[in-house]
């Protein structure tokens, strides 16, 4: 029409402006609130409770009004609340898999009466989650909880999970916890953020009302982290996992080291991650995209933008047309405001360039978008950025260069690459450290995707079938057990700093230890007790040689392994003879061993080409791969019990799966681990692959723990050095996999190692999974 100030599609296809957003009214979840008074109680055994003189939190939308309060629980919340899932998951495990896929799959239709509800409490909250999303999650889950005896024969539930998100945690994050924990079995104890509570207590009562038995769910809400520590001294938890940000994640293992609960966490939050948009990209799709990713999304992650030298003007050019117009974020508080300032302050002393569409206001709780421009990759804002609309900006020359910047950063959640040749995008792919990687688009997610954080980015997987194992414990065994111990000044035993290499025949510092008999005392050997610098060489070592290791073909690593088969078997006369003099058991019976050895590296070798993984089936037109990696470096210190086995065990785990090993054998009979040694030198494994560490274990134990290189720990010792692991290796994190020795030798046999479900456990443990997102439309 003449003379209209509407502007026509041509218009705003020709400008890429973005149209006006919706106006959100949330009449529904007001009524919702008015009818609990706008006061929201705790959920426990069905129900809501509001026990009275507590204090209570007051939540508040993105405008700083009031939307409710909650309570926050106390001790006595706290035992009503685990007493209640205890008997909730008596209830909700005795039900087969049919009766609860149905309960789950019923929630779809309630979901469909009360989705409005649930969608404008979400956004009120500041928790946006799209009713298709909890909708498709909801169908996953249901049939997963439906095919779990089918698929996943012999597992079992773990019993009560607690599952704790920090306040800035989206809800998709705690749903991805909540949900394939009831689907394998468990029972479970929600604790949100602050901002989180109201959609999960409306959830929990939805999930009532579709028939979940009482006390199956129950959501304790409360002010800090403290109050999951405050969850995890019940005896009735035997899981806590956490998803959010890396400070709470760090103040909660340290706060439960000891308690005897395992506990794993997923960093979603805050990580930076790498938007790399190569020469051969579709630029104005890059572009597009990055802008929608930095400052169009929910800021959970901070994005750094890595663009090809012979781009640079054109990408530049290009984001100061797509940025013109655009109008100021708003931030969280003006805190958040004095650290932007000072993060853009630093970068123009620094001589970056702004691109910004409008001027910063003098104050509030509001900024431009902004892109940081010619950034280097130490500077201070792109390795710890600041809350708010900044965009580093740095340039690469090669594929090999962007990989180096992509994996400069020490989180690895996530990465975009953009480029349209299909070979590049695999190979950066393959190389950056990261556990999700979208090629030509950003934030792709689906609950069949495994979510892997690598580096600092997690400890566990969510998502998918491998997602579902942290809920399980394998066939014949129970989860590793941990004991409650609180002794905190046990942990100073274990700081003194006092280990042989299949490269060194003796400790750096000289020092040895003798190696008795177990019965009459008298010395058999004596071997190297070492130090700190002998672990530091060791994990050199196992540095240099890992990253060949891991690119080598499966069927060349199962090569390696089956001619370790062929040296341990010329050693089994002399293996047999020292299990035999070290651990006082018949020659009988060492030989047993040493055949059982023999065999379970054979397995270790055939299983090396039987790579699980695969194309997934995500709901859209794409093509989805789940890749199994290997970790790195992996500390493995070996339990007293089936010296040899144990090893053989765990080594080929480790080995299997492409990681390097550091490996202390047990304190208390080193013999077999020393005689093994032979076996490594005559065999054709790269040397510095599996190092020996003789000596005391607490040491050894120390010095591995507070190593930034070693990924991993699986570790069978004190209840002392568990509740030290778990307090220490969390910056940066390790992934640990604990058992005390106490609890065994207490049991009338202790960990079986002979049962075959060992190979699919710590197949599991010695292995991280990436996916790769790669759009065809």
């Amino acid at each position: 029409m003449a003379g209209s100030a509407t502007k026509t599609v041509h218009d705003i296809f020709q400008s890429m402006e973005y149209g006006p957003a919706t106006t959100s009214t949330f009449a529904t979840a007001q009524a919702w609130l008015d009818h609990h008074s706008r006061s929201l109680g705790l959920f426990i055994d069905g129900m809501f409770v509001r026990p009275a003189d507590r204090q209570s939190c007051s939540v508040t939308d993105s405008t700083g009004g009031a939307v409710c309060s909650t309570v926050c629980a106390v001790g006595d919340d706290v035992s009503q609340c685990a007493s209640s899932a205890a008997n909730g998951y008596k209830a909700w495990s005795s039900l087969t898999c049919q009766q609860r896929a149905k309960v789950l799959l019923r929630l779809v239709s309630l979901l469909g009466q009360h989705g409005q509800c649930v969608s404008q409490l979400c956004e009120l909250c500041g928790a946006p989650c799209s009713l298709s999303t909890l909708v498709r999650l909801l169908q996953y889950y249901g049939s997963w909880a439906q095919l779990r005896d089918t698929l996943i024969s012999g597992w079992a539930p773990l019993g009560v999970v607690a599952v704790v998100v920090s306040d800035d945690c989206s809800l998709y994050s705690l749903l991805l916890k909540v949900l394939p924990a009831l689907a394998m079995g468990n029972s479970v104890i929600v604790v949100p953020g602050r901002t989180k509570a109201p959609p999960a207590l409306l959830l929990a009562q939805l999930f009532v009302a579709a028939g979940l038995p009482a006390g199956a769910l129950n959501v304790l809400t409360g002010g800090d982290m403290s109050l999951g520590a405050e969850v995890a001294q019940s005896p009735n938890i035997s899981y806590i996992t956490y998803s959010g940000n890396k400070q709470d994640a760090v103040r909660l293992c340290e706060a439960t080291a000891g308690m005897g609960v395992p506990v794993s966490v997923s960093i979603c939050i805050g990580p930076t991650c790498p938007f790399i948009i190569f020469e051969s990209a579709d630029i104005d799709s890059a572009v597009d995209g990055v802008i929608e990713a930095a400052f169009k999304k929910i800021r959970e992650v901070h994005w750094v933008l890595c663009v090809q030298e012979s781009v640079l003007e054109s990408v530049e050019a290009r984001l100061r047309l797509r940025m013109a117009g655009m109008k100021c974020l708003a931030l969280r508080s003006d805190e958040d405001r004095t650290l932007v300032d000072a993060a853009v302050q630093e970068a123009q002393q620094q001589g970056a360039m702004l691109i910004q569409p409008c001027t910063a206001p003098p104050s509030g709780a509001q900024y431009p978008p902004t892109v940081l421009c010619r950034a280097a990759p130490s500077s201070l804002f792109v390795v710890s950025p600041s809350p708010g609309p900044l965009l580093p900006f740095m340039t690469f020359r090669t594929n090999t260069e962007a990989v180096a910047i992509g994996n400069h950063s020490p989180h690895g959640l996530a990465a975009s690459i953009w480029t349209e040749d299909l070979t590049l995008a695999l190979e950066t792919a393959k190389s950056l450290s990261v556990g999700s990687v979208w090629v030509n688009s950003h934030s792709m997610s689906d609950p069949c995707m495994p979510v892997c954080g690598h580096k600092d980015s997690g400890t566990c997987t969510d998502g998918g079938q491998e997602g579902l194992y942290q809920f399980l414990c394998s066939p014949g065994s129970s989860f590793p057990t941990l004991p409650r111990s609180w002794v905190v000044d046990a942990l100073l035993a274990l700081t003194h700093n006092y280990v042989c290499t299949t490269d060194l025949p003796i400790s750096v510092s000289g020092c040895s230890l003798a190696v008795q008999s177990p019965g009459c005392g008298d010395v058999l050997a004596y071997c190297p007790d070492g130090g700190r610098k002998d672990v530091r060489n060791a994990v050199e070592a196992a540095v240099k040689v890992q990253p060949g290791w891991m690119k080598k073909s499966a069927s060349a690593r199962a090569q390696s392994l089956y001619l370790l088969v062929k040296c341990l078997e010329a050693k089994r006369q002399d293996l047999a003879a020292s299990i035999s003099a070290q651990a006082g058991v018949s020659l009988d019976k060492a030989e047993k061993e040493t055949d059982f050895s023999i065999s379970r590296l054979n397995d270790w070798a055939a299983n090396c080409d039987k790579i699980k993984g695969g194309n997934l089936p995500v709901p859209h037109s794409g093509l989805a791969l789940s890749l199994p990696e290997a970790l790195g470096v992996v500390g493995v210190v070996l339990p007293d019990k089936n010296p040899l086995l144990s090893m053989v065990t765990l080594l080929g785990a480790a080995l299997t799966t492409g990681n390097a090993v550091v490996m202390v054998p047990s304190q208390k009979y080193p013999l077999p681990a020393l005689t093994f040694i032979q076996v490594l030198q005559s065999s054709d494994l790269p040397a510095g692959l599996v190092n020996i560490l003789t000596g005391r274990r607490d040491q050894l134990t120390v010095a591995l723990a507070n190593h930034s290189v070693i990924k991993a720990i699986w570790y069978w010792g004190s209840a002392e050095g568990c509740q030290y692991l778990q307090h220490t290796c969390t910056n940066p994190l390790k992934t640990l996999y604990l058992s005390s020795q106490k609890d065994e030798e207490e049991t009338d046999e202790g960990r079986d190692w002979t049962r075959s479900s060992l190979l699919e456990e710590m197949w599991r443990n010695a292995v991280q999974w990436k996916n790769v997102w790669i759009p065809t439309a």
